[in-house]
């Protein structure tokens, strides 16, 4: 089955959304889903197609911290720094993790396997000390959960690697520039 343009996808999802009460931030979920962070052509695109300015696309995109105008990793890292969170330990969790990728506060380890990023509150707090990678929670975490969540991942990484070389070569397929 071809893949589909991903700019065709989004322009289903907005036409679903447009208009609507927080239509503009699922359409941002959505577009962050597809293309992995929020670009300022693709907010531009975003704006253009929901007939909405610019600036009010851009607002939205750097008012909500689960938007990322860059890059991200694979695997993003979110350690909670609330004051649940910081009170049972998540400020030498946040330095663990720090310390074994080498990055720091929305940073990308440069292997693009994990992006470490700092949050407020995950919602979490009778749980707390909080972490999440990408859907995943983790808690109660401490620092030698932080150890354990780098190992798994890179773990994973290696066995896709080897599933990939035992497959046979593979191609991957660039994502077009946006409509004009």
């Amino acid at each position: 089955m071809p893949e589909i343009n991903p700019y065709a996808r989004l322009d289903r999802f907005i036409r679903a959304y447009a208009g609507k009460p927080g239509g503009l931030v699922r359409v941002l979920q959505k577009t962050q889903e597809i293309f992995g962070y929020l670009s300022p052509e693709v907010q531009t695109y975003v704006a253009r197609q929901m007939k909405l300015p610019a600036s009010t696309v851009a607002g939205v995109a750097t008012f909500y911290s689960q938007f990322a105008a860059v890059p991200q990793g694979k695997n993003v890292i979110n350690v909670c720094l609330g004051t649940a969170c910081y009170v049972k330990g998540s400020g030498e969790i946040f330095a663990a993790f720090k310390k074994l990728l080498g990055v720091d506060a929305d940073e990308t380890t440069p292997d693009g396997l994990f992006t470490l990023r700092a949050t407020r509150c995950l919602g979490a707090c009778s749980i707390a000390p909080v972490v999440t990678v990408n859907e995943a929670v983790f808690a109660p975490a401490t620092p030698e959960t932080a150890a354990a969540i780098v190992a798994r991942y890179r773990k994973e990484r290696e066995e896709r690697k080897d599933a990939a070389e035992h497959a046979g070569p593979g191609r991957a397929a660039a994502t077009p520039p946006p409509p004009a």
